[in-house]
């Protein structure tokens, strides 16, 4: 397969929303590879590897973004702060190899069941690519910055096979139906890739089950997030399916802005380490705060009602959420934390609040526009309501959370050079 029949078929991945190509720097060198390796990853991560988003996917995108950046950022001369390396470059080592050779490195090492797939994918993009010193140079530029981020990653403590907290006082989690699953929790104590602490960013903790917030919070969901809810509205239900796609909406948002924003491969690298450092360090950070305070998911919480000592709560044993409830606590919301981590790296990247952006949905079969950043952010808060799983003092302290992690990392990460 050629090149260019490589990158298209990469591309039919992209939602309907993406089609339009995107544009590199060097109008020669189109499409923008950053884009095409991420979809990539998410073939690897997502479709055939199956990690949920967003907490257990994000490690590998941050990983390979991390990568990706170093790889070019040293090939145009460093101007940003390296993540971790900056391989030595002249700036006339071909960017698409370094991208192609640091994504497929880093992929390969997280993926070993993949090899076969993931080295057909990569000769077929360096087939694309003419043979001589630049492309000798790109490869060699990527293989460093793919090792020095696989070295950094090594024991960071994925996939401990350490469950959440389960309790049986009221207000405690408790694995929930369907599945009562109970898995993940080991994302809480994962290295962060760039906040020193994931205990950091500690919340004030859920309302106590007795009190007026939680009975409003209660009343709320119970109202509103019921699968077979007659007060919640069209658009609210499309936005909570939309926001519940388990492909991840995140990554049709991210890819968007940076089509349609026009950004060259070098911001692109820049950019996508921002989203996907910001947005994995802040479901880490998220994580690690659910298992500290263990609150019970409204599904749990309207069912047990005559359990939880609050007079002006009714149990309805029958309730069901209109999704269904991810098989970790409550507090905070995880998407929440991880979108307002985002969102906040995207007004930093671009200067402003007011960009538009657009992401389609498989789940819902729509597509969501947004004004602004924080207009998505506030969304998502009224979303995970809709949806039944998430009372809202969860995500609106979800993105406290996320937009502290957001600030701390943009101040100090991918800066540029002085």
């Amino acid at each position: 397969m050629t090149r260019r029949l490589a990158i298209f078929a990469a591309l039919t991945l992209i939602p309907p929303l993406a089609l339009v190509p995107p544009v590199a720097a060097d109008v020669n060198a189109s499409p923008n590879a950053v884009v095409v390796w991420d979809i990539n990853a998410q073939t690897a991560i997502w479709d055939v590897a199956q990690q949920a988003p967003p907490q257990v996917a994000g490690r590998g995108f941050a990983m390979v973004s991390g990568a990706v950046h170093d790889a070019v950022n040293a090939i145009a001369g460093t101007p940003y702060e390296p993540y971790l390396v900056a391989p030595r470059a002249n700036g006339r080592e071909s960017t698409d190899a370094a991208v192609g050779t640091a994504a497929y490195r880093v992929l390969d090492a997280v993926f070993p069941a993949q090899q076969e797939r993931l080295r057909t994918q990569y000769d077929e993009w360096l087939a694309g690519i003419p043979d001589g010193p630049a492309k000798r140079g790109g490869v060699r530029v990527g293989a460093e910055a793919a090792a020095a981020m696989i070295t950094s990653r090594r024991n960071d403590g994925a996939f401990d096979p350490r469950p959440w907290t389960v309790g049986t006082e009221p207000g405690q989690y408790r694995p929930t139906p369907p599945g009562f699953e109970n898995s993940g929790a080991w994302v809480g104590f994962l290295k962060p890739f760039a906040i020193p602490d994931a205990t950091m960013f500690r919340t004030v903790g859920p309302p106590a089950v007795t009190s007026r917030t939680y009975t409003r919070d209660f009343n709320e969901v119970k109202r509103l997030g019921s699968a077979t809810s007659t007060v919640r509205t069209p658009d609210q239900t499309d936005a909570a399916l939309w926001w519940h796609d388990r492909r991840s909406v995140s990554w049709g948002m991210k890819r968007d802005l940076a089509v349609t924003q026009k950004l060259s491969v070098l911001e692109t690298a820049r950019f996508y380490a921002l989203a996907d450092f910001t947005g994995t360090d802040g479901a880490i950070a998220c994580a690690n705060d659910k298992e500290f305070w263990h609150f019970w998911r409204p599904i749990t919480a309207i069912r047990s009602a005559d359990t939880d000592g609050n007079p002006a709560t009714t149990a309805d044993p029958g309730w069901t959420p209109l999704v269904v409830t991810p098989p970790n606590p409550d507090y905070p919301s995880g998407h929440t934390c991880r979108t307002a981590a985002q969102m906040t790296a995207y007004a930093h990247f671009f200067g402003r609040d007011d960009v538009s952006f657009s992401a389609f949905s498989v789940d819902s079969g729509t597509t969501r526009h947004f004004d602004r950043f924080s207009q998505a952010t506030a969304e998502v808060v009224g979303a995970r309501i809709w949806a039944g799983i998430h009372f809202r003092s969860a995500d609106v302290d979800g993105t406290t959370l996320g937009t502290a992690v957001g600030k701390h990392i943009t101040k100090r990460y991918f800066q540029p050079r002085r």
